[in-house]
């Protein structure tokens, strides 16, 4: 655990303010949901809530499965970081950042395509050929994204976009749930 030598006091309703600073550094907005946990030495850790890492081992195997239809390369990512990766090294991808591009179209909740190389890649420092980005979006909610890429300069089109919105819905569906 690190310190930051920040101290708030809990006001008469049992609340605590975070820290703008520590907010902007974890990517914490208004209405963000938080986890709370403790351990045996009594500190109480707060948590960014994310119900698409929760889907664990089952995103891992729809991004397995859409890649094995498409041979693109699957991304699925919360609000932000990339929780399950197909079709490329997961150490290249797995908990990397996304960037404020995919944050600005899950907050537009459209589907997006491009092929134009390289414009607005995902993730930091990637070269790409084209993509595909569809909201996931629970109950009204942003809970984040399928982002499908191709590095090979094959084009994507309709076809793409559609299985990454079917793929968008079913996931919202499953944490709908």
């Amino acid at each position: 655990m690190k310190a930051t030598g920040i101290v708030r006091r809990i006001d008469d309703l049992g609340r605590v303010v975070v820290p703008k600073e520590i907010r902007r550094t974890l990517r914490i907005r208004e209405g963000d949901p938080l986890e709370i946990f403790t351990d045996r030495e009594g500190s109480v850790i707060l948590k960014k809530y994310s119900p698409i890492a929760d889907l664990g081992e089952f995103a891992q195997e729809y991004a397995d499965s859409l890649y094995e239809a498409t041979r693109h390369i699957v991304l699925i990512a919360d609000q932000d970081e990339v929780v399950a990766v197909a079709g490329a090294s997961r150490k290249s991808f797995y908990e990397r950042r996304i960037t404020e591009h995919v944050e600005e179209v899950m907050r537009n909740r459209k589907p997006f395509l491009s092929n134009t190389a390289n414009e607005n890649p995902p993730i930091e420092d990637l070269e790409l050929s084209s993509q595909v980005i569809a909201p996931i979006i629970v109950e009204g909610d942003i809970a984040g994204a399928v982002i499908m890429l191709s590095q090979e300069g094959k084009s994507m089109g309709e076809l793409e976009l559609k299985l990454a919105e079917t793929a968008a819905g079913f996931l919202a569906k499953q944490l709908g749930q």
